[in-house]
């Protein structure tokens, strides 16, 4: 029996506050999905792992993450939003899927490298072996699609290969998922360094807007970005702060690149870079207000939890049995 909906997967790692590029770059986007896919959104707690955490600001941080995601419009009705750590078949997966994936294979990983860059001090084995968990995320769900970045693609191809691995072996057990690009998502990068992508682990406070920064934070932040010494608001490769800019007003305005240059003509940076703060504080207001809300609403986040969890676990728990029964492994005697 085929499926109503194809299944599509994501998620996002609950360390820190989201950042304006989270938000245009997917959040944002993910709202409409279900009324075309059944989805699945979770708080990757797990994967966070691979940096050591402040047990006390992770859990905090994980339940702020929750509250981000309804905030900004995630239905929990009609998308299933759940913790990653709270479906133990994510970690039973992992370890399966790493007896199926080769050394070669994760040494390709340029994520690994960047990140063991970063963190030389902490270099470990869950850092290394990160794809194949998040190729049990994938695959635990059967999910037909993944709305993947430049810097997440190598992770879905090696899902893809880990699948296909699997399923000659053992017959079609697991969906081949497919990248999934928004239509109007935004690649949004830092306002310090716009070769960079906006990263909430910038070390740089003025090159990341944070979705819960009040407005005057945020026109501030913007009228420091870094920009050019040309004063002419229009998108090219030279021109990478204002390209940057202009992707930001674009991507909340639905104006063209055409049309923004046409609204800034004969008009200096300054006057751009307030209009750009200005709306993206107007469009952040109303989840910022929302997630207050939530936060305060202890009983409704925690049913939203528990339920969503439940459902999580069901559709996983499918796949898992499955996996176990293919390769030998015995089922519970109850």
């Amino acid at each position: 029996m085929e499926k109503e909906k194809k299944v599509l997967y994501s998620g996002m790692q609950a360390t820190g506050t989201l950042t304006l590029g989270n938000y245009l770059g997917a959040l944002k986007n993910w709202v409409s999905l279900c009324d075309d896919y059944e989805c699945f959104y979770g708080v990757m707690d797990l994967h966070s792992l691979t940096v050591r955490q402040n047990p006390t600001e992770f859990r905090q941080n994980a339940r702020k993450l929750y509250a981000l995601y309804v905030a900004a419009g995630l239905d929990p009705e009609k998308n299933c939003i759940y913790y990653q750590s709270h479906v133990p078949a994510h970690a039973q997966l992992a370890w399966v899927l790493d007896c199926f994936t080769y050394m070669g294979e994760l040494n390709r990983m340029t994520q690994f490298k960047d990140k063991a860059a970063k963190h030389a001090d902490n270099i470990n084995a869950g850092l290394y072996t990160y794809p194949v968990l998040m190729a049990a995320d994938i695959l635990l769900y059967q999910a037909d699609v993944v709305p993947v970045g430049v810097d997440q693609k190598q992770h879905l191809e090696i899902t893809r290969d880990i699948a296909e691995r699997f399923n000659n072996l053992y017959g079609e057990v697991f969906t081949i998922p497919e990248a999934y690009f928004g239509k109007n998502s935004a690649k949004v990068m830092s306002l310090q360094d716009p070769t960079k992508k906006m990263s909430k682990s910038d070390e740089n406070v003025n090159a990341t807007i944070l979705l819960l920064d009040d407005k005057d934070t945020i026109i501030r932040k913007f009228k420091r970005a870094v920009t050019d010494s040309e004063a002419e608001v229009r998108y090219g490769e030279d021109k990478p702060g204002i390209s940057n800019l202009m992707e930001i007003y674009g991507c909340i305005t639905g104006k063209t690149d055409d049309e923004i240059s046409a609204e800034f003509s004969g008009k200096g940076y300054g006057d751009f870079k307030l209009a750009v703060g200005e709306t993206v504080a107007d469009e952040l207001a109303p989840l910022q207000k929302r997630y207050e809300e939530l936060l305060k609403d202890k009983a409704y986040i925690d049913g939203c939890i528990k339920e969503n969890d439940a459902k999580a676990a069901y559709f996983a728990n499918k796949t898992l049995r499955k996996v176990h029964k293919k390769i030998g492994l015995t089922g519970l005697i109850r």
